[in-house]
């Protein structure tokens, strides 16, 4: 059994593939200590979330399983929404907690939280939440030791931070919607709240649980989970970062997360740790370049070649950056073209763990520990679901990828606005044809019955990991 390592999961927010510099080469955006990292680990180039959207993807990092089994079939979660996560379904810090680990949560949560209304009111919202009382339900009760929180995506009241399931300040003032590019929608906001700072202030957090640990319980392993609020709207060009890119106000909030990236890599090894964790980078889905005009304004490509944006099911919806560092197990500048999803990680630090998951947990879970080793000769999963906003299917066997719709599955190109002569579906070869340009469908009838019946037994049953 090996050592147990620190892990550290580093998860973006709407943060595309071309927004990274050491993989895209014509990236308008400077990414110094997420190339870094990548020069000292591993890039994987084929990492897709299980979702296009937040919410969805969440639940899948924290329970290993697709979101599509959860009550959640489309859409996501706002800041009042009830939890999501099932009571008594094991997550990635409950098992690590179960292992020895110390475990926290320090960013956006957006998964549900356990507000307690007052007056009777049938559910939470702005008016009937009582912000004075602890939460029901949180990060603090799915298996963290400690947690500090925004509820939900910057852009999303209540504008709050909550710790360890309780409102720091409460928001009892109230902000009006902001236009782009620094957008949000009015609602309550905590008199001290700064969307401009939140990154900020989550950092610092982020910064003080490794220094604290390091200090106060250096013998044992923790795992950080870092979902920061960026680069998602709210869009800022703050202080020093303005400027810093040549993509507009998007690009500069890209690189204060990058820098976001470096101050945890650097407590890290300021802490003596770097020899004994395991560092994950990665987001949450691809970038929004629509409203942004990213290609348009300043021809950067958010998701460098891959078709859509965040809310697709085609690649542009769901490839993401995904760069692991570990010391002695992962080799420094290595990279793995394997298909990976972000719900691998429970197994992944099952196996880390040496642990056996039960047969009610992880159900879509691979561990990727294996490719982290350098050994890429067999492929360890037999196929990838990917899920749009609208609740639309892809999946990806090999090179085949098939879309279960007519047009993007989200926002790039809505069903209603694809031509009447399309095919029923789309059939894609991610070898030779990753923008999926050439719709195979009607080409290639035994492949697209072989993914539709994976699919339909993956839909049908209660997982997909054999």
């Amino acid at each position: 059994m090996m050592r147990k390592p620190n892990i550290i999961y580093l998860l973006a927010d709407d943060w595309g593939y071309g927004d990274v510099s050491c993989l895209n080469p014509d990236s308008k955006i400077p990414t110094p200590h997420t190339d870094q990292l990548a020069s000292e680990g591993m890039i994987f180039a084929d990492a897709h979330s299980n979702s296009a959207v937040c919410t969805p993807t969440r639940y899948g990092v924290m329970t290993g399983r697709y979101c599509w089994r959860s009550r959640l079939k489309r859409g996501v979660l706002n800041g009042y929404s009830e939890p999501l996560i099932e009571e008594g379904r094991m997550t990635v810090p409950s098992l690590l907690r179960d292992e020895g680990y110390t475990t926290a949560c320090v960013g956006k949560w957006h998964l549900g939280l356990g507000w307690q209304v007052s007056n009777g009111a049938e559910r939470a919202n702005g008016e009937s939440v009582d912000f004075s009382v602890p939460l029901t339900d949180g990060p603090h009760t799915v298996g963290f030791d400690y947690s500090f929180i925004i509820p939900a995506s910057l852009d999303m009241a209540p504008y709050c931070y909550i710790e360890d399931g309780v409102v720091v300040e409460q928001p009892l003032e109230e902000t009006a919607d902001s236009p782009r590019p620094e957008f949000w929608r009015g609602g309550a906001c905590a008199p001290g709240f700064m969307h401009d700072t939140c990154l900020l202030e989550l950092t610092i957090r982020a910064e003080g649980f490794i220094n604290q640990h390091a200090k106060e319980n250096g013998d044992k392993p923790f795992f950080l989970y870092f979902p920061a609020p960026s680069p998602h709207t709210p869009h800022f060009a703050r202080g020093r970062f303005a400027g810093r890119s040549q993509a507009g106000e998007y690009g500069d909030y890209v690189t204060e997360h990058d820098w976001s990236v470096g101050r945890i890599l650097s407590a890290v090894k300021r802490n003596g740790l770097g020899d004994d964790t395991l560092i994950i980078v990665t987001s949450d889905n691809g970038c929004h370049e629509e409203p942004i005009g990213l290609k348009e304004k300043y021809d950067h490509l958010g998701n460098y070649i891959y078709r859509g944006q965040k809310s697709d099911a085609w690649d542009g919806g769901h490839r993401i950056p995904f760069i692991a560092s570990w010391p002695g197990v992962i080799e420094p500048g290595s990279r793995c073209d394997k298909t990976v999803c972000l719900t691998d990680l429970l197994a992944t630090v099952a196996g880390i763990c040496d642990v056996d998951l039960p047969r009610d947990a992880g159900e879509d879970s691979y561990d990727i520990l294996p490719y982290m080793q350098g050994d890429q000769e067999d492929t360890i999963r037999e196929a990838t679901v990917h899920h749009s906003i609208s609740g639309e299917f892809a999946i990806r066997k090999d090179q085949w990828k098939l879309v279960t719709c007519r047009g993007s599955g989200g926002w790039s190109l809505r069903e209603a606005d694809v031509p009447e002569d399309a095919p029923p579906m789309q059939l894609y070869d991610m070898a030779s044809d990753p923008e999926e340009q050439n719709n195979l469908f009607s080409e290639k009838h035994e492949v697209v019955e072989e993914l539709l019946g994976i699919l339909d037994r993956y839909r049908e049953g209660d997982r997909s990991v054999k």
